[in-house]
């Protein structure tokens, strides 16, 4: 059964999620300058938790794609990890235990790249079609009001809320830039959305960890 991290709720509640946020032509995913997070400073804020790190998964195989996909589990019919996607997946969760980040709830798109992404950098993910923001493969049935909820809302005390998903339901609710394979936004709660205080692409968990030596 697929996780639900946000309770079903009225459709009215949802639009005034969205609603609240300014249109996608006027907003951008970069850091927000009164909010941004690097170096040192970043590391310890990640370190006391309260953010949301949202992953696009990491380098997948284009030879392959979704086209032919009739269920989540098949993976056969889907775009999947490469194998140098695995071992991005595998490096960035290697440095996230190294720099002792607190993570909490793991929460995955339930395709097959974005489960394996999760599974690979921490042992386990929990399938949602919240953070997808659709059911199956078609975005004409995209609604993303739950997906804005759950990143508004704040993760359990002193933890980090870990998601692997897509690059499109980011950037349709936050805007471009549009996330890099295996790159991370980090986001603070902010009423009734979130702000962007860093993002971290899969190369520069690297220097993060340096950073604090």
């Amino acid at each position: 059964m697929l996780h639900r991290t946000i309770p079903a709720c009225c459709a009215a509640a949802i639009a005034a999620l969205l609603l609240a946020l300014p249109a996608v032509a006027e907003r951008v995913s970069s850091p927000d300058p009164a909010h941004a997070l690097e170096g040192p400073a970043l590391v310890r804020a990640l370190r006391g938790g309260g953010y949301t790190l949202y992953f696009r998964h990491t380098a997948t195989d284009f030879s392959q794609n979704d086209r032919g996909m009739t269920a989540y589990g098949e993976c056969a019919t889907q775009r999947n990890l490469s194998e140098a996607g695995r071992g991005e997946a595998r490096a960035i969760g290697a440095t996230i235990r190294a720099l002792g980040l607190p993570v909490g709830e793991v929460i995955a798109s339930p395709f097959c790249r974005t489960m394996e992404t999760g599974r690979l950098m921490f042992g386990r993910a929990e399938p949602s079609t919240v953070v997808r923001g659709y059911e199956g493969t078609n975005p004409a049935n995209a609604d993303y009001g739950s997906l804005v909820a759950l990143l508004a809302s704040p993760p359990k005390p002193g933890t980090l809320r870990m998601i692997t998903s897509h690059g499109n339901p980011f950037r349709a609710i936050a805007g471009p830039p549009h996330l890099a394979e295996g790159e991370a936004a980090v986001l603070k709660p902010a009423g009734a959305g979130f702000v962007v205080v860093a993002r971290i692409r899969r190369e520069d968990w690297e220097a993060l960890a340096a950073s604090v030596r």
